[in-house]
């Protein structure tokens, strides 16, 4: 049995280029807006990680079945009609945070906005730098 290839690993698509192709004006605006957030959040450039996500920073992950690769720390996707990003939650004040970000919705290990408008971006930010905080603890650079 041979193990599926990882699609999402790192490649050489410049990540200013994909962002500019974004259709929708204002949600094209809004992922400049994360990239800036997340690279100084990070001290990480961005990276595209896979056809569609923008990733900052690197961890390598193994799991129990002994699959493992490597991730981005943290990042997002500009898809049509939200995006999302790719945060880790289970640290002290997730739920406090989550709770004043606004509106949005969640799957795993995701969060889905529609627009930046939509929640409070000084919450965002603090649930980014959380979610960071909380990787750096398992997965120390």
């Amino acid at each position: 049995m041979t193990k599926a290839e990882i699609k999402t690993k790192p490649t050489a698509v410049d990540v200013t280029a994909f962002i500019d192709a974004v259709a929708d004006e204002k949600q094209r605006a809004d992922a400049h807006k994360l990239a800036q957030m997340m690279t100084r959040l990070t001290g990480h450039a961005p990276k595209m990680w896979g056809p569609s996500i923008i990733g900052f920073g690197q961890y390598h992950y193994k799991y129990d079945s002994g699959r493992e690769g490597d991730m981005a720390r943290i990042g997002f996707s500009p898809r049509k009609g939200q995006t999302v990003l790719y945060i880790t939650d289970g640290f002290a004040g997730h739920a406090e945070l989550m709770a004043e970000l606004g509106k949005y919705k969640t799957g795993k290990s995701c969060l889905y906005i529609k627009r930046l408008s939509d929640v409070d971006e000084a919450v965002l930010e603090q649930l980014c730098a959380a979610s960071l905080r909380y990787m750096d603890s398992k997965y120390p650079e």
